[in-house]
């Protein structure tokens, strides 16, 4: 069965990576990209997904979407760990497609309406435009089919703080509402993410799968190896937005379990994920839903093996 999604981004490398898996992948339908700050600035981001899709040769309406948090100051952006451009520095010429005239959230909004129960949202940024749709439409949550995001550390330490992971802690309040909606979501945390290294021999690999896109790749993302590879004496990075897209054609290939989810918005933990599996909860709010599929394992040379194999297609 093919997988249609909407992708909710803010490239970034490693949605790069991700973008041009769902775009090669022949499970997966992409609607459209809608855009938010995250990596870097929102406009940025908005040009470099319509950047991305014209390298793919891709026709997909792109949105801009929320420029800031829902609550609190302007975020500043990771441009030590993707470069200025969010890119890895490629220095790439102004794309030539306009951008769909509606929000993010909007559009969101649209396609769910005109798609109802058929279309999983994969958010790869912070979840403020996810947030928004459900404001715009209090029925939105059940007439999706499920939302996967890439996000949070149930088990693990974040990457942001020693508390929180990033897309989560860009806007934390945003989180707390889209976890607390009731619909079907999976957050693929650093408990998996983080462990997935990938080396330049992968990249060389990638690059020989697909010499446009995997070559794309392999450039951009040496910017990001020499971020991941301070200190240490082998060159790698992690890919985390891509293991989303994964999770969606091959979830049987992950460990996950069902649990209460909470986001916490204290200035110390600001963004933290606090986990409780189903049944261990002992008051309220930890033992009623809507609960969170978190998933924690995975057979990670299975899933490096399938990038491989979908970039060649």
């Amino acid at each position: 069965m093919i997988e249609k999604v909407i992708i909710d981004t803010d490239p970034g490398i490693d949605d790069a990576m991700a973008l041009f898996f769902a775009f090669q992948s022949p499970e997966i339908e992409v609607l459209g990209l809608t855009t938010v700050f995250g990596n870097v600035d929102v406009q940025t981001s908005a040009k470099n997904a319509l950047w991305l899709c014209e390298l793919a040769k891709q026709q997909l309406p792109v949105t801009q979407g929320c420029a800031r948090p829902w609550i609190g100051p302007m975020s500043s952006y990771a441009h030590f760990v993707h470069g200025d451009d969010g890119l890895g520095n490629t220095q790439n010429s102004p794309p030539n497609g306009q951008l769909d005239p509606r929000h993010s959230a909007q559009f969101i909004v649209d396609m769910v309406n005109a798609h109802p129960n058929e279309i999983s949202l994969v958010a790869i940024g912070p979840l403020t435009n996810l947030a928004l749709a459900l404001q715009l439409d209090p029925m939105l949550a059940s007439k999706v089919k499920q939302v996967i995001l890439m996000g949070g550390a149930a088990t693990c330490a974040g990457n942001i703080t020693p508390a929180a992971e990033a897309n989560i802690w860009n806007d934390a309040y945003a989180a707390q509402i889209v976890f607390a909606a009731d619909w079907q979501v999976t957050m693929i945390g650093l408990d998996i993410t983080d462990k997935l290294r990938f080396n330049q021999g992968f990249l060389d690999e990638l690059k020989t799968a697909n010499p446009l896109l995997g070559g794309y790749i392999d450039r951009a993302a040496q910017c990001y190896m020499d971020f991941y590879s301070q200190g240490q004496t082998q060159r790698e990075c992690r890919f985390h937005d891509v293991t989303t897209l994964a999770y969606l054609v091959r979830p049987q290939w992950f460990q996950s379990q069902l649990g209460k989810l909470l986001v916490s918005t204290d200035s110390l933990t600001l963004g933290q994920t606090v986990f409780c599996p189903q049944g261990q909860g002992l008051s309220e709010p930890w033992t009623s839903g809507p609960y969170t599929n978190v998933a924690l394992t995975v057979d990670d040379q299975a899933l490096k093996q399938l990038y491989l194999e979908v970039y060649a297609l």
